[in-house]
């Protein structure tokens, strides 16, 4: 079983974590924060929650919610529970850490920022000219790949998967904080972009998809969010893109907020709608359309970083 004998320092989200067993994917916490005494934002432990899985009603699918604690089981894999947006506990099913920690960072810590009011949207976020984009859309539309194109024109990664939004300034502006340094990419992307896979660990169940490191190419620090873009697949078989009015944004922001069916189940409707009603007036938001039949990421990104440099 995975031990908690050295709880070790690291950060996410511009969050301290404080982790029972290793985390190869996060930044360490610098020593002198570290030595600093100051209680870590995020508890990640070890514990039996077989007794607490079997006590509570399913609500969605795997989850189980109790007001401010959600808690989920992965067959074979590990139940996780996640309290208070400050803990996340892990009842291990198997010695095979990589698959734990795909949940640890993906759906504990999506859940853990929505019960810190903190917007997690799904998707890839990148710095351009100083400011943060956020490219969104469903389970393999292409985020990441369109991030992964832009890292290659010389722009930074802020986040993949899970895009953690606040609201900052006396103007209450919204951010984008960065996560940690990796991308998620399919064996086709790879191919595309001339990256060898072997150089990359599989990510757990599906052997095509690979966890890469952007260490060089991340971008630390919390940036405005500028803009959204809205990535689908169709069109009349070329890449295009058009501006989303203004009273059909919130369903845009709602449809991509990361694990979206929890915000009823932890009581937070009312905050969704005020905290994207705020986003709405200082975000531009794009759908772009992504023809199936062939790769067009260059034309992509070209339309993309022209609508930026428009002023869009």
């Amino acid at each position: 079983m995975i031990g908690t004998a050295e709880q070790k320092l690291y950060r996410a989200f511009g969050l301290k974590v404080s982790s029972g067993f290793e985390m190869p994917e996060l930044p360490e916490w610098p020593v002198s924060a570290a030595d600093s005494g100051d209680k870590a934002d995020i508890e990640i432990t070890v514990s039996d929650l077989t007794e607490l899985w079997e006590k509570q009603e399913v609500k969605d699918g795997i989850f189980k919610a109790d007001g401010q604690m959600v808690i989920f089981q992965i067959p074979d894999v590990a139940i996780f529970c996640i309290r208070e947006g400050s803990s996340i506990t892990v009842s291990p099913m198997t010695e095979d850490r990589d698959q734990i920690r795909l949940y640890v960072l993906g759906s504990c810590m999506g859940v853990l920022l929505l019960q810190r009011k903190i917007l997690p949207l799904h998707g890839s976020a990148i710095a351009i000219d100083g400011k943060a984009y956020a490219f969104v859309g469903e389970s393999g539309a292409g985020k990441s790949t369109l991030a992964s194109a832009l890292l290659r024109q010389g722009h930074r990664l802020l986040s993949d998967d899970v895009i953690a939004v606040s609201l900052q300034t006396e103007q209450e502006l919204p951010y984008v904080t960065p996560s940690f340094p990796q991308q998620k990419l399919w064996q086709e992307s790879l191919d595309h972009f001339g990256m060898d896979s072997s150089g990359y660990r599989p990510i757990y169940q599906r052997e095509t998809k690979f966890s890469v490191p952007v260490v060089s190419d991340y971008f630390p620090d919390p940036l405005p969010l500028a803009g959204l873009f809205e990535l689908v697949k169709g069109g009349d078989g070329k890449p295009g893109l058009r501006s989303i009015p203004k009273l059909e944004s919130l369903p845009v922001l709602y449809r991509h907020t990361f694990r979206n069916f929890l915000v009823n189940h932890l009581d937070l409707t009312g905050w969704h709608l005020g905290m994207t009603a705020k986003l709405v007036p200082s975000l531009s938001i794009y759908r772009i359309f992504r023809p199936e039949t062939e790769f067009t990421v260059p034309e992509l990104t070209a339309l993309i970083l022209t609508t930026i440099k428009k002023g869009g």
